[in-house]
């Protein structure tokens, strides 16, 4: 549509430098002063001041036996994402995976041997998940349990209470915690971020996280994983870790150069997710316009840059959120997600990002709101 001239807005994917968010000019400035040291390979698990800054993050959160050795640095989160399921996981193991869920991971874990099984995050509960349930589902394969928070694609912010729970299950099952935490500075209100490895002592976490969206450097391509917990129960998975990082040689080496200035400088974040930032205020148009609609519903994310919002039931049976997204684009130059791409077993989702500005968020749901006019 766009080769033949069409103007579309785009809100399916959560690329803030597409949207104006610019990367904070000390990290550029970092990267091109260490321009020369960066031709060369480096260490594949990364440059070593990158992953001590991450080591630096890790001890003011708490989690103090960690050292640079624990920490990976990959070419996004996404890599690392494929590198740590392929580690440990042989054919038909199983990890729990939750829906609505990052599809990447669902795929990384089919695409690695594995089996997913989803545990139900339900909008009727904010899209919380519920430990009884997770528990439920481990069988004698279960070698893992994913967690997003703050989560993509909901919004939705765990509660300290909810996430010991799940750190308890996995340590009396002997299961990895994978913690996708991408988002981790990322919350509103009075929403509080809880790192999962801050509530684990006897089994392992893998926390997850990256330059792409707190920093708004996704082009970047710097993510890190970091082992937490029983490290000597770890040793034999790290080491596995550590020969499959060695296939790629390392991760880009210019973008490592950003990362202690970002983890250790301002965290400009904060200034966009309170009361009167730029987030914020997008987010509340997207409150507030939803709450106008007599069509959708939403409940509030809380964290991260995306509204998983909802169609009303009247639409059942003549709109799905395939043919909703289909026709908001082919009619209203406007692309979506649907929700069930994020593998839930209802289709009356979808996801928008948080991250274009008022005006054109107004513009989108008079759009949205037009079409679904049509269809009643």
């Amino acid at each position: 549509m766009e080769k033949r001239g069409y103007e579309i807005i785009s809100l399916n994917i959560g690329n803030p430098g597409l949207f104006g968010f610019r990367t904070p000019e000390t990290m550029r400035l970092a990267m091109i002063e260490n321009l020369a040291q960066a031709e060369p390979y480096c260490h594949q698990k990364g440059i070593f001041p990158a992953r001590e800054a991450v080591v630096m993050q890790q001890q003011d959160r708490g989690i103090t036996n960690v050292s640079a050795e624990e920490v990976f640095i990959g070419n996004g989160v996404s890599e690392l994402i494929d590198l740590s399921l392929r580690a440990l996981l042989n054919p038909g193991d199983e990890v729990l995976v939750p829906s609505p869920d990052y599809p990447l991971w669902s795929a990384a874990v089919a695409l690695n041997g594995g089996v997913v099984k989803y545990y139900n995050c339900k909008p009727e509960n904010g899209f919380a998940p519920d430990p009884a349930e997770i528990e439920a589902l481990v069988g004698p394969n279960t070698r893992g349990i994913v967690v997003i928070n703050p989560n993509n694609p909901s919004g939705a912010v765990y509660s300290r209470d909810t996430l010991e729970q799940i750190a308890a299950i996995a340590a009396q099952h002997d299961l990895l915690l994978l913690s996708d935490e991408i988002y981790d500075q990322m919350v509103y209100d009075d929403a509080e971020f809880v790192p999962l490895a801050t509530l684990v002592d006897d089994g392992v976490c893998l926390t997850f996280s990256g330059l792409s969206k707190i920093y708004r450097a996704c082009g970047y391509r710097v993510g890190w994983c970091v082992f937490g917990g029983d490290l000597d129960r770890a040793a034999e998975y790290i080491h596995g870790m550590e020969l499959l990082a060695a296939l790629r040689l390392c991760s880009n080496v210019p973008g490592q150069w950003a990362v202690q200035t970002a983890l250790g400088g301002f965290q400009s974040i904060r200034e966009l997710v309170v009361p009167g930032g730029r987030l914020h205020q997008q987010r509340q148009t997207i409150i507030e316009r939803v709450a106008e609609s007599p069509y959708l519903s939403l409940h509030a994310p809380m964290g991260a840059m995306y509204a998983f919002v909802r169609i009303d039931e009247r639409f059942a049976g003549s709109l799905t959120d395939q043919s909703f997204a289909l026709e908001l684009l082919e009619s209203m130059h406007v692309l979506v997600a649907p929700g069930s791409s994020f593998n839930t077993p209802y289709k009356d989702h979808f996801r928008i990002t948080t991250l274009p500005d008022s005006d054109t968020l107004h513009t989108v749901f008079d759009r949205i709101d037009s079409l679904l006019d049509q269809h009643r």
